[in-house]
């Protein structure tokens, strides 16, 4: 095996584009959610060959990344918040609070 042949065994192949990609990452999640949708239903509607099959897998690979990227930075600020609200909680009607 050459150096070329390692490097590319090493990442994963992808008919994805950089520019499909960053469109991905960029993508809001309402997106994100809608357009995996749409390819699922094309995968479940059979009727395509496999290297089609093969890119609705990885386009709604990537958009299922994005979705959860998304929600977990959702959840992160909401911790976040009860957290806080928590916290606050402790010395909410007490002189402290005003400190």
């Amino acid at each position: 095996m050459t150096s070329k042949n390692a490097s590319a065994a090493s990442e994963p192949a992808t008919s994805l584009t950089d520019k499909e990609r960053e469109a991905i990452a960029q993508m809001p999640y309402e997106e994100a959610r809608d357009k995996l949708i749409q390819a699922v239903q094309a995968l479940e509607a059979g009727g395509l060959n496999l290297d089609q099959s093969m890119r609705q897998w990885e386009i709604g690979e990537a958009l299922a990344k994005r979705a959860q990227s998304l929600l977990n930075e959702v959840k992160a600020k909401l911790d976040a918040a009860q957290a806080e609200q928590a916290n606050s909680a402790d010395t909410a009607g007490t002189q402290s609070n005003l400190d």
